[in-house]
């Protein structure tokens, strides 16, 4: 994988806006942002209303994405061109969703909604409606999809990555500062685990930056390469938009999102949990 195969530019995206094959998602941290102005022909999908089970603490699963899927008008062979606002920071994690599910063909405009705004492209508030399909998902691949008892085998074997602010590991916060904090019942992060927000993932024009330096940022970090490796954030869509960084853009190797992340482990019974500022 390369951000050549997994990345589009914002001026690929407005010359492609009309091209059949390709489906554009949007899909924001803000659900209404879509409302107030998208991409000519971009389709919606909240990440809490379409991508989460109702009734079960879990995403939809293999029928429900089927049936998102078939109702947008999204087929097997359509290349899903997705972006969102905050540096992408849902669009990561619906791209990883979608990977779960075996969809084949997904880019990422690199800067998302951000980066469109910020060359002045036009938005519109038109109805997008496609015609439906009737779309078959794969089984969901759980190479890339960690869970609890994963993690906690991980300690001091893997690459345990904490993409959440510093604040957030050291326990001093229960969510990002903008957020309600809501948070499990306790605070601080799995020992052993590195923290690298995932925010420093992207320039400021919201756009990823160099490979060199995304490899330098987790390279200081004390990420090995010999290790397998496990990222988690809060809900675990800051850790979507890392996992794509070490999967996608710089090719790492078993590399999975612990979707749980800290509002399940915090909570967990026993399980051994460290308190302190991240290492310097």
């Amino acid at each position: 994988m390369s951000r050549a195969e997994n990345l589009v530019t914002t001026d690929w995206a407005n010359d492609n806006l009309n091209t059949a094959g390709l489906v554009f998602v949007e899909v924001d941290e803000d659900t209404s942002a879509y409302d107030g102005g998208h991409l000519p022909g971009a389709v919606k999908i909240s990440w809490r209303d379409d991508l989460r089970d109702a009734v079960k603490n879990d995403f939809i699963d293999k029928a429900g994405l089927e049936k998102l899927f078939s109702e947008k008008g999204i087929a097997v062979d359509d290349t899903i061109v997705l972006y969102g606002g905050n540096n992408n920071w849902f669009a990561a994690y619906a791209y990883w969703f979608f990977t779960l599910y075996g969809h084949e063909k997904i880019v990422l405009i690199d800067g998302g909604r951000k980066k469109w705004e910020l060359d002045g492209r036009p938005l519109t508030t038109d109805t997008v409606t496609r015609p439906a399909t009737t779309y078959t998902a794969k089984d969901a691949d759980l190479s890339i999809r960690a869970f609890r008892d994963d993690t906690v085998a991980a300690i001091g074997t893997k690459n345990l990555i904490d993409v959440r602010s510093p604040g957030e590991f050291a326990g001093q916060l229960g969510a990002p500062a903008h957020l309600p904090q809501e948070n499990a019942q306790r605070r601080g992060h799995v020992p052993g685990a590195i923290n690298i927000p995932w925010s420093k993932a992207a320039n400021e024009d919201g756009t990823f930056k160099s490979d060199a330096e995304l490899t330098e940022l987790y390279a200081d970090a004390g990420f090995d390469d010999s290790k397998e490796s496990i990222a988690y954030c809060r809900i675990g869509e800051r850790s979507s938009h890392t996992w794509f960084v070490l999967s996608e853009l710089l090719g790492k190797k078993n590399v999975k999102n612990y979707d749980g992340s800290w509002l399940e482990y915090g909570t967990l019974i026993g399980v051994p949990i460290e308190l302190g500022e991240p290492a310097k």
